[in-house]
């Protein structure tokens, strides 16, 4: 997992991180606290795309974002893993759930124009 600076990102990736492991127990039942490798690559892919994000600390939830840069596949299991986990994250992770469903309030910042 790359080495975010700021708490922001930290936290998102966090959030990310621990929406695919539920993910993974519930779906693929691999080892405890590893994933499979398709949500290992999922991971690795939606780490890229976090620390490549032209908002970085300003950024909302990614599905306010007025930027979408996964993919369309991507982005279609990353929902998928959210709808699923993200009722889950509640018991298991609350601190992250609230901080999240916050995130999912900020107001979209927009891209400058070069």
């Amino acid at each position: 997992m790359p080495d975010f600076t700021h708490p922001r990102l930290r936290r998102e990736a966090a959030t990310l991180q621990a929406m695919l492991e539920i993910y993974c127990q519930g779906h693929h039942a691999p080892v405890p606290g590893e994933l499979c490798p398709d949500c290992a690559s999922l991971l690795d892919y939606a780490m890229q795309r976090l620390e490549r994000c032209p908002f970085q600390a300003g950024k909302p939830a990614c599905a306010r974002c007025t930027v979408h840069c996964y993919r369309k596949d991507p982005r279609a299991a990353v929902r998928q893993v959210m709808r699923y986990a993200g009722p889950r994250m509640l018991y298991r992770h609350p601190g992250l759930a609230w901080q999240h469903l916050l995130d999912g309030l900020r107001k979209p910042p927009t891209l400058k124009k070069r």
